[in-house]
């Protein structure tokens, strides 16, 4: 046991290390991470750090897809919809069969059925992966949404490939019965997210203290994906379903305290769950080598290659006739060119990919080869793409053009949330007279954020400039008239008994006019006018001042 936990400290105090270290280097986290593992593996008496499948499978990954789901924007993938289950599931199927076809072809005696599985194996992009290199680079809008929402669901479609063609394999069943059992597999999949996501949001609406939401957040992934997996459904699609409900609603079923604490763990979880993921796929390295140690190294190199390759190309071509060319047929609005090329050069592939591989049976076909091309395949698109990616999409324009745009949408919704809070203002003076030197003072601080977000809005020509004007001016001023406030309530009555009045006053129409602010924003966010990075980073702010209200 003590090797054990001491192993797990390794790995936590690696990763931290890495992760701080890539920060200041401008490396991104995963590439880093991994590099690291790798180097690590060669390392004479390292602790064996294998994956557990099963871990990997029903531990770790419900955690981070939830938290992908719960972070995920709900109003872009309702817009998305239709490329990104056309890149979840038809993507994901047609990389299967190709890539079972080339293998099948370089290695003859895997067979198709065998081949299958290491396509289905290879075919998903990793939810952690995208979304991990994709916070640390700027990429269009669009983009994102669909790398997120590809990543969320397309696991399912591939681990139910994978299942069906494991089966073919041992001959217990066939690939006509494959539609049928996915299409069960992903529906009841979304039908228990769904219900059990309306049952979480029910006990989490009832919860009143931060931390024992904080307790029902922890457990939330495992209350939907362990019921989904014993009817026999899709685990990771329930649990995807339940996070994109909950985070989608985190604002009205959820107090401003339990937002700020629960953000706070998620983030945590998140950021330390990732990390220890892409520092054990790169500490497999050595093992994985060790497994191929008899083989022809150019048949291997042969068969990596070809698999390599056609991932590349089937995604880049799939990607291209959906978004171009049957765009242009139809007549309907389609991507840029930019656009699609980056959406084509994001599959990295990650620890989903390896822990499905291990999940094979022992006996299985050339086993030792698939587990090395799937660890290559995971390589080289971390590596490769992932270092490339951010070199890309600095070259394309569609980033860039979008950067002065998100800016002045945050100013503009900044601006509007003032607007809300002073007819809220207004409208308590006008109910409740008499109160003059509160509404005075809140009536300042609303005007500093006002003039602050004009400020923004006007210098959001320059993207990224008008971006942390627009975030530190607002943040600054709203400070600043916190303390104006602090003064004006010690100096308004001499009175202990009056000063409490004028505080309970203070907070009770400080409150009301945050809650028009948080609506305004909600409003703006499910229109699509509003982005949910900005979204979340906004309704932070108000949470962290209605909580300075409350202990005030």
């Amino acid at each position: 046991m003590a090797h054990l936990v001491a192993a797990v400290v390794g790995l936590v105090i690696v990763t931290a290390l890495v992760r701080a270290g890539a920060r200041r280097t401008g490396v991104p986290d995963p590439i880093a991470l991994l590099l690291v593992g790798v180097a690590a593996s060669w390392i004479p008496g390292l602790p064996d750090y294998r994956i557990d499948p099963d871990l990997v499978l029903v531990v770790v990954l419900p955690v981070l897809l939830y938290c992908a789901g719960f972070a995920a924007s709900v109003p872009a993938f309702r817009i998305h919809l239709r490329p990104i289950l056309l890149m979840a599931v038809g993507l994901t199927l047609a990389s299967t069969l190709a890539v079972g076809a080339v293998a099948a072809w370089f290695v003859p005696g895997l067979g198709f059925a065998g081949a299958c599985a290491l396509g289905a194996v290879v075919a998903p992009p990793d939810a952690v992966a995208a979304t991990a290199i994709a916070r640390t680079i700027r990429l269009p809008r669009r983009v994102v949404a669909l790398l997120e929402g590809e990543s969320l669901f397309n696991d399912a479609a591939a681990l139910t490939a994978l299942t069906v063609a494991v089966a073919a394999v041992s001959g217990a069943t066939s690939f006509a019965g494959a539609a049928g059992e996915f299409a069960v597999v992903a529906l009841g999949g979304v039908a228990v997210g769904g219900a059990v996501g309306l049952a979480i949001g029910w006990v989490r609406k009832r919860v009143l203290h931060p931390y024992t939401d904080v307790v029902v957040f922890l457990v939330a992934p495992f209350v939907v994906y362990l019921p989904a997996e014993e009817l026999g459904v899709s685990g990771l699609v329930a649990v995807v379903v339940a996070g994109l409900y909950l985070g989608h609603r985190a604002t009205t079923i959820m107090e401003p305290g339990a937002r700020v604490v629960t953000g706070a763990v998620r983030t945590a979880v998140s950021w330390l769950l990732e990390g220890m993921v892409f520092l054990v796929v790169g500490l497999q390295l050595r093992t994985v080598v060790t497994g191929i140690s008899g083989m022809p190294a150019l048949s291997v190199a042969g068969v990596t290659v070809a698999v390599v390759v056609t991932l590349v190309v089937v995604r880049f071509a799939w990607v291209v006739l959906t978004e171009q060319v049957a765009g242009t047929a139809l007549g309907r609005r389609h991507a840029s060119w930019s656009e699609s090329i980056l959406t084509s050069w994001a599959g990295m592939r990650g620890a989903v990919s390896l822990a499905a591989v291990l999940t094979l049976p022992v006996a299985f076909p050339q086993r030792d080869l698939v587990v090395f091309v799937t660890f290559v395949v995971i390589l080289v698109t971390l590596l490769g793409q992932g270092l490339t990616l951010p070199a890309l999409a600095r070259r394309l324009p569609s980033a860039h053009d979008e950067a002065g745009q998100e800016a002045q949408e945050e100013a503009r919704a900044r601006r509007l949330a003032a607007d809300a809070a002073l007819e809220c203002l207004e409208e308590i003076e006008r109910e409740n007279p008499g109160r003059e030197p509160v509404v005075e003072q809140l009536r300042r601080r609303v005007n500093n954020r006002m003039e602050a977000a004009s400020e923004a809005l006007e210098a959001a020509s320059d993207a990224f400039d008008a971006e942390a004007s627009g975030r530190g001016g607002a943040v600054e001023s709203v400070t600043e008239c916190e303390e104006d406030h602090g003064d004006d309530t010690r100096s308004d009555d001499g009175d202990d008994r009056s000063r409490e009045g004028v505080r309970d006053t203070y907070r009770r129409y400080g409150q009301a006019m945050l809650v028009a602010e948080r609506s305004r924003l909600l409003a703006l966010r499910d229109a699509g006018t509003l982005n949910e990075e900005a979204f979340v980073r906004l309704q932070h702010e108000l949470d962290l001042e209605q909580a300075a209200l409350t202990v005030r």
